[in-house]
């Protein structure tokens, strides 16, 4: 026999001929069967399903009547009876046929077996309701596969007729709209696409209070401007910089790095500075042929200073938007992440962390087999399986096509005799001729050539083994230098102490001196080409004449002066921010920090190392110490909003060798309590700190990073504290922050009313400072309430509020965590498609972040929509993964959870005894936690088994003793809670 589900029940032949089955009840009993095909089905479930809540007297003979009216239709075989129930042996079934194809990529001919809706008569049914909406979450998967199949193969205009209709009854499937947006394009319908885009933006807005992926955003800008690339695949996702020029001589060597790359995993182009190392790199890295679907990242290192692999390894987390939890070391992250999909990093301007740099490489190599590293330096990393290839100097004709570009000369106003002169005396060098070039404003060829005579006639009677850049760069710079006066070279070589840039401010602050206008000498070095000045505002350095000017810096004896206003200069400007990160300009305070992280930390290694320099003045090195204790204490909760718990630690570090002091002491016991490391030992440090304002901060700080070790009096102790001093003191965003936490207190205890009371109020008050972060944290708990007592309208638009600050602000991980809970509340209302989606989106934004935490909290949701869906065996994996570290990291309330969930999965498949099992365990660990809810779910899961048991009496005791514990807290089950004990209580009564 065959069967069919992809549409309305049928049955045949195995020669294909229809067979039927006329009574209703039979057809619902075989459909029933048929859902549970290869596992026993109990009587009274069947009973349930065929009779519902008015079976007829006597329920089981008339069910043996059915099962022996079926038998005479199948054959007595097809049918047998055990202690679980009754078991259908289905021959061939059209949905397996059906998974077996998608599996196989033979999608036209999968799609075809559909006749109409799974279970097509039954949807209604209970027992269909999982299986159907399974087969039909493949069958849209299907179909959007082979969509995308379509598109690839030019059937636009067919295409985007036939999505029309599927997207209009899946209109929130954003892989399906994207590729009906092509189609659409390609069909020439670019308005409608447009239109489509609307629709899908607006449908978001209003019912989730989100926008649209950023691969769908970008799509719709390329739409808008019409792409040429919306003709051809994907591009990859890339920070590599848009070229501004054209790359000139250099066809050859482009060919040359690109077949390297394509027979190597780890390429290494060296040569001299300015000879063009990162131009080429970045050249051979864009190319379209190389498909890296990872992406291709450029990792920028010349602002690092040498000395630990870690530094080389956070900016390349940085780059690749790695979250910096502090629980595991960076590169353990860097090689999950990149384990995961064929990448290239492209690693610029390693030369002075040569060895930090082949450290990491060749440990990502190895982990990473989809990796390929590309990087410049001035020697190779000599490490196993490194191509490195020395980048050639450009041969004379190309060297004059390139000075001829840069300086904007045609073939008939200059001498060519001249420019050739001057190519081959500057050896080819690019960066060399482009700087030479900028003095063809006031020069002419010739009158450049000789002035270059004396110049390298010196450097060629110097010592044949200095370096190359030596020997010709340097050069080029010593003349750029000469010719500038006195005031522009000292703005010049002060400038050269900052990292990444700088702002007009900054370079005002650390250049100035009495009677010196900055700004008139800093737009002439610009002219000069010494200087670039970003779209941003900020100024920057060559790294060629950077490293140049620290050394003419050194020379003038300024050095540690100048480094030390640096320092001071950020401090100030970390300190200005700080108050303003707590309130309505916290946006963009946040931006300023982040343009400056590089200043940042270059500034309190200024400040470390000039506070532990016997050779300075003892002045000095307090000023240097006190900078260092400035700097941390302003930039600590800039660091937490961002997630750089890492990063924060070894900073307090740093500065408490240097300047001990009580402050700095709790700050770092709170962070390392945030990244995971338990609570530290005397933490009473926050009641030496004089200020009572700041005395009060500190302490709520160690009370928000306490919670959750299992310490609920000592968070509530400090709370209280801080709440007097802040209350005292007129600090709304104090109470504000004291509230928020108490409230989150309240609902770990199972006290609504409290959780509701404090809530409220610190939203209110975080709203009033019009701090985002703060706004998003009073919602989230305000969210969790209304999701408790079954407002979900409610947690939907407090969780809307969530994900909006996260994206305001830049909180990747907090926009993650919102992505989930909107996704629970999609679960709770019976969406269970939109909740797999929203589930999925967050999972995958945690897994780009290396963020286990919201890793965990995604995956968990996911498995409660397969189990919801009869996905046991995939609900099960996801809960078993999690089990281990949630005990070890989260404790007894995210592991009581897992066992309810693992429980049910158990009681769902039938195994009384692993159910009871684990929902005992989960009983035992809810307890623990005190939380009435925990004890109750633990209740209602023992409930289910002894069910299974046949245990109606024991059952429904634990039944009401839960219902009873729910109300005790106000928090009776909601609707969209209440499938297990629904389907426990229908099993009760069928006893």
């Amino acid at each position: 026999m065959r069967f069919g589900v992809l549409g309305p029940l049928a049955v045949w032949t195995d020669d294909g001929e229809p067979v039927a089955v006329p009574e209703a009840k039979v057809r619902l009993l075989l459909a029933v069967l048929l859902a549970g095909r290869g596992r026993p089905v109990s009587t009274g479930r069947l009973a349930e399903d065929l009779w519902g809540e008015r079976p007829p007297g006597n329920a089981l003979a008339a069910l043996r009547v059915k099962v022996s009216q079926l038998r005479r239709i199948l054959g007595k075989d097809a049918i047998t009876f055990g202690a679980a129930g009754y078991t259908l042996h289905a021959g061939a079934v059209d949905a397996d046929h059906f998974q077996d194809l998608v599996a196989g990529k033979a999608f036209t001919e999968a799609l075809a077996l559909w006749r109409g809706p799974a279970y097509a008569g039954f949807e209604d049914e209970e027992f269909a309701k999982a299986p159907a909406a399974r087969l039909e979450e493949l069958r849209l998967a299907a179909q959007e596969e082979l969509a995308g199949l379509r598109l690839e193969r030019g059937e636009h205009a067919a295409l985007a007729a036939d999505l029309g209709d599927l997207v209009a009854s899946h209109p929130l499937r954003e892989r399906l709209r994207a590729v009906h947006l092509r189609a659409l394009y390609r069909a020439g319908r670019q308005g409608e696409a447009l239109a489509s885009y609307e629709d899908l933006r607006v449908q978001l807005a209003d019912g989730l209070g989100v926008d649209p992926s950023p691969e769908l955003t970008a799509l719709h800008q390329a739409i808008l401007r019409q792409d040429p690339g919306l003709s051809l695949a994907e591009p990859p996702r890339t920070n590599l910089p848009a070229p501004v020029s054209d790359l000139i001589g250099r066809e050859e060597a482009v060919a040359e790095v690109r077949a390297l790359l394509e027979g190597n995993r780890l390429v290494t182009l060296t040569g001299p500075g300015g000879v063009g190392k990162t131009r080429l790199a970045l050249e051979a890295a864009a190319e379209p042929g190389l498909a890296f679907p990872g992406g291709v990242w450029l990792v920028e290192l010349s602002s690092l200073s040498p000395g630990t692999t870690v530094e080389v390894a956070e900016a390349v987390a940085g780059v690749l938007g790695l979250r910096d939890d502090g629980t595991e070391p960076v590169e353990q992250r860097l090689a999950g992440v990149l384990r995961g999909a064929e990448t290239l990093l492209v690693l610029d301007n390693c030369e002075h962390v040569v060895d930090e740099v082949a450290a990491l490489a060749g440990r990502l190599l190895r982990a990473a087999p989809g990796l390929r590293v590309l990087t410049t330096s001035q020697e190779p990393l000599r490490i196993a399986g490194e191509a490195a290839w020395s980048v050639p100097p450009l041969p004379l004709e190309a060297a004059v096509r390139l000075f001829n570009a840069r300086a904007g000369l045609a073939d008939s106003e200059h001498d060519s005799e001249a420019v050739a002169e001057i190519c081959a005396r500057l050896d080819g060098i690019p960066l060399a001729l482009e700087l030479a070039a900028t003095r063809a404003r006031v020069l002419t060829p010739r009158q450049l050539a000789d002035r270059l005579d004396d110049r390298f006639g010196l450097l060629a009677a110097g010592k044949r083994d200095a370096p190359a850049r030596q020997r010709t760069l340097r050069a080029m710079i010593d003349w750029s230098w000469e010719l500038l006066p006195d005031q522009e070279r000292l703005v010049l070589r002060r400038l050269a102490v900052h990292a990444d840039g700088c702002t007009l401010e900054a370079a005002e602050a650390v250049c100035a001196e009495p009677g010196l206008d900055v700004l008139p000498l800093l737009a002439n070095l610009v002219d000069r080409s010494l200087v670039t000045r970003t779209p941003t505002g900020r100024y920057r350095l060559l790294e060629s004449v950077a490293a140049y000017c620290r050394e003419r810096l050194a020379e003038a004896g300024e050095q540690a002066a100048v480094e030390l206003r640096h320092a001071r200069h950020h401090a100030a400007l970390a300190a200005r921010a700080a108050p303003c990160l707590r309130g309505d300009d916290q946006r963009r305070w946040l931006a300023v920090l982040d343009a400056e992280a590089a200043n940042l930390r270059a500034a309190l290694e200024t400040a470390v190392r000039q506070a532990t320099a016997s050779d300075l003045e003892p002045a000095v090195r307090q000023a240097a110490a006190d900078t260092a204790s400035l700097l941390v204490g302003s930039l600590a909760w800039y660091w937490i909003l961002r997630g750089r718990l890492g990063e924060a630690q070894r900073a307090l570090e740093s500065a408490l060798t240097v300047s001990p002091d009580a402050r700095t002491e709790v700050w770092l016991a709170g962070l390392r309590m945030l990244a995971g490391h338990g609570p530290a030992p005397g933490g009473r440090r926050h009641e030496e700190i004089a200020d009572p304002l700041e005395r009060a901060r500190a302490g709520w700080f160690l009370a928000f990073s306490l919670f959750g070790y299992d310490d609920a009096a000592t968070v509530e102790e400090l709370l209280g504290a801080a709440l007097k001093e802040f209350e005292a003191h007129g600090d709304r965003w104090g109470v504000a922050a004291a509230l928020s936490v108490r409230a989150r207190l309240a609902l770990f205890r199972g006290d609504l009313a409290a959780l509701e009371r404090d809530g409220e109020r610190g939203l209110a008050l975080f709203r009033e400072t019009g701090d985002r972060w703060g706004e998003a944290r009073a919602a989230e708990n305000l969210a969790t309430l209304a999701e408790i007592t079954g407002d979900y309208a409610r947690a939907e638009e407090l969780r809307g509020e969530v994900l909006r600050a996260a994206e305001e602000l830049g909180l990747a991980a907090t926009a993650t965590d919102a992505l989930s809970k909107l996704g629970r509340i999609a679960l709770l209302t019976g969406d269970l498609e939109r909740a797999e989606d929203l589930h999925e989106r967050a999972r995958r934004l945690a897994l780009a972040q290396s963020n286990r935490p919201a890793q965990e909290f995604a995956e968990i949701g996911l498995a409660i929509v397969a189990r919801r869906q009869g996905r046991l065996e995939e609900a099960e994996r996801y809960l078993r993964t999690w089990l281990g570290w949630v005990r070890e990291v989260a404790g007894d309330p995210g592991a009581a959870f897992i066992l309810a969930e693992l429980g049910f999965v158990a009681e769902q498949r039938g195994d009384a005894e692993a159910a009871l099992g684990l929902h005992r365990e989960g009983l035992e660990t809810a307890r623990r936690t005190g939380d009435p809810r925990a004890i109750a779910l633990a209740l209602e899961g023992l409930a289910g088994a002894h069910s299974l048991r046949g245990d109606a009496a024991e059952a429904e005791r634990l039944l009401a003793e839960a219902g009873e514990l729910r109300l005790s807290v106000g928090a009776p089950l909601p609707p969209g809670e209440r499938g297990d004990v629904d389907r426990i209580a229908a099993r009760i009564r069928a006893l």
